[in-house]
């Protein structure tokens, strides 16, 4: 090892005195950490000379085997290409943003014949194209979209649907669409609907509102009491979007309607970032994230250069959401590179400091961010205390980041399978999970077989975790450990079991070595990841088996029916979500409608549902 470090520095000595970014590389080639540096030469240095470190900096510089760099032109590129690095590698000891749902809007694409109102969460911006929004979440937007969408007779198909269309579909009949697909309503009493539907996004909604209210008393007057009803219904759940956003409102003067304002609030361990989303004056809401200070491995890297590396990948993933500008109580110099990043790669942006009008705001969104950390704590609930504890538990030299559970089951008695879950500080990361077909044995259910096929082919991916964790008590522990020992890779293996506990059902952990199993109820953050992580792998296995099952008996149920190529049968495949008893209750309109086929090839299914 020593060796090697002095190898690493006398390369280190050589590298340039400018800026850039450097990759730290364990031996196989792996990718672990990526930093950036006003000065590469003197940065990379300091992790291999002998001088004192952190602990976090020293477990870095154990797995280091070699290292490359990239050299900028300036601070603002490497801070970019940092980013950029983060995204393609996936390091482990890097901060990264995990999966978070962007807010939604309502599209209009008026390039369309006869536009309809869609729900989307990633905006188009291009001709043609009207967007409505964000909203706030849960504000039942796709609730009130198909509302508006029945109640103006407006269209909800696709528009290759639209265009194929030879008779009105089963919406015409229930009143709850004009049928422009046929030309039963011309363009300009089209528009006059669409636009009715849209002023409960740009106008108020009174006008919309009036309309449905003049609507709902004349069926009460013809004594159609059922409509007026379901109406009325309508009516509530739009006073109800619309009371939502109202009471959102925040008082701004000026031209500044268009703003994020960000603040974070570093504690002993934990650090923890509110950005409050303000468009058009109203307050749509609020994301919270928190990290372990421990995750900003580079001891040389401030924690504002911590925060905003996470925060340029979080406008990175919802840059259609940036707003004019964003408040954000840094120093100046940092917030003057972070704008000119924004700026190059997105969208002109200006970055400040709250200053006087909006230091009340900024007051808030701190407050918000130490409630956070204070609850999270207080509650026992937390990942990274979680995480902790499994350490401790483990008695590991670091903190396990990256963990697996593999869940093995048999399907009808042969084609066994395995789902593999993957969760990256405490969360679900859902682009690792795999599914696995196992070979079928001659010998029926052979658990350790299989278990070392698996292994064997999840070995060949590298990037191996922290920590593999075995749904099952000692015995498929010991049999986990035993696969591992003839593959010689050293990773602890826990496992997870429900045991009977003073009359009630109490998850614990199996640790090798330990005499008695430790009662997960002891520390609700490392519960909550190891039952969560359990559960997935079960609800992983059964999607595969589901759609196993419905592949073998639909599929084996459309081969003799005139007509249907493999194509049409794998968009039928798609769309089925129910099972083929409901199907022969449905006429043929509603066939042609739910698969998207004609209607000789509807008539020949609903005949051989009802032969049947």
């Amino acid at each position: 090892m020593a060796n090697q470090i002095e190898k690493l520095l006398k390369k280190a000595k050589n590298l340039s005195r400018g800026p850039g970014c450097y990759l730290m590389k364990k031996s196989d080639g792996q990718v672990v950490y990526v930093g950036k540096a006003k000065n590469l030469r003197s940065r990379v240095v300091s992790y291999f000379n002998a001088s004192v470190k952190e602990p976090k900096t020293e477990i870095l510089v154990k797995h280091i085997h070699d290292f490359d760099f990239m050299v900028t032109a300036n601070e603002t590129e490497a801070f970019i290409l940092e980013n950029n690095l983060i995204k393609r590698y996936r390091p482990k000891y890097n901060i990264r943003l995990k999966d978070d749902k962007s807010y939604p809007y309502v599209m209009v694409d008026t390039s369309e014949p006869y536009p309809r109102l869609q729900y989307v969460r990633r905006a188009e911006r291009k001709d043609g194209i009207v967007l409505f929004g964000p909203f706030v979440t849960g504000s039942n937007l796709s609730q009130v979209i198909r509302i508006l969408s029945k109640s103006f007779g407006l269209r909800d198909c696709s528009l290759n649907e639209f265009r194929s269309r030879k008779n009105p579909c089963i919406l015409y009949q229930m009143k709850q669409c004009l049928a422009p697909c046929i030309g039963l309503v011309d363009e300009d009493e089209y528009k006059k609907n669409i636009d009715l539907a849209l002023d409960v996004f740009k106008g108020g909604g009174e006008k919309s509102l009036n309309v449905l209210r003049k609507k709902m008393f004349e069926s009460s007057e013809n004594e159609e009491f059922e409509r007026a009803a379901g109406i009325r219904d309508q009516i509530n759940v739009l006073e109800g979007f619309l009371g939502v956003s109202r009471q959102k409102n925040v008082e701004l003067s000026g031209k500044e309607k268009d703003l994020d304002v960000v603040s974070c609030y570093s504690g002993d361990t934990e650090i923890d970032i509110s950005v409050y989303m303000i468009r058009n004056g109203l307050l749509l809401g609020n994301r919270n994230y928190h990290f372990s200070r421990l995750f900003i491995q580079d001891e040389h890297e401030s924690v504002e250069e911590g925060i905003l590396s996470f925060l340029f990948q979080y406008y990175e993933k919802f840059r259609e959401e940036i707003p004019k500008t964003i408040i954000l109580s840094f120093d100046k110099e940092k917030l003057a590179m972070f704008q000119k990043a924004l700026s190059d790669e997105f969208v002109e942006v200006v970055v400040r400091s709250p200053g006087r009008k909006f230091d009340s705001l900024a007051k808030l969104v701190k407050g918000q961010a130490i409630e956070n950390q204070k609850l999270r704590i207080s509650n026992s609930d937390d990942l990274y205390q979680g995480l902790q504890k499994l350490k401790e538990l483990l008695g590991l030299w670091e903190t396990p980041r990256l963990l697996e559970c593999f869940d093995v089951a048999i399907w009808q008695g042969t084609s066994p399978t395995a789902s593999q879950i993957v969760f990256h500080d405490g969360r679900p990361d859902k682009t690792l999970y795999r599914h696995y077909q196992l070979q079928t044995r001659p010998e029926g259910n052979n658990d350790f077989a299989m278990m070392k096929e698996l292994m064997k082919r999840r070995i060949k991916h590298g990037d191996l975790p922290d920590v593999f964790v075995v749904d099952g008590g000692m015995g498929q522990v010991n049999q986990f450990l035993a696969v591992l020992k003839d593959e010689k890779i050293e990773i602890p293996v826990v496992g997870i079991a429900k045991a009977r506990a003073k009359s009630k059902t109490e998850e614990r952990l199996i640790i090798p070595g330990r005499s008695n199993p430790w009662p997960l109820s002891k520390n609700r953050g490392m519960m909550n990841i190891l039952v969560r992580m359990r559960n997935e792998a079960h609800r992983f296995s059964r999607r595969l088996h589901h759609k196993h099952e419905k592949n073998r008996v639909m599929a084996s149920w459309f081969d003799d029916i005139h007509g249907i190529g493999k194509v049409t049968r794998e968009r039928i495949l798609k769309k089925l979500d129910r099972k083929i008893e409901d199907l022969s209750q449905m006429g043929v309109v509603e066939l042609c409608d739910l698969f998207d086929i004609r209607e000789e090839l509807a008539c020949r299914i609903l005949e051989k549902l009802r032969d049947q």
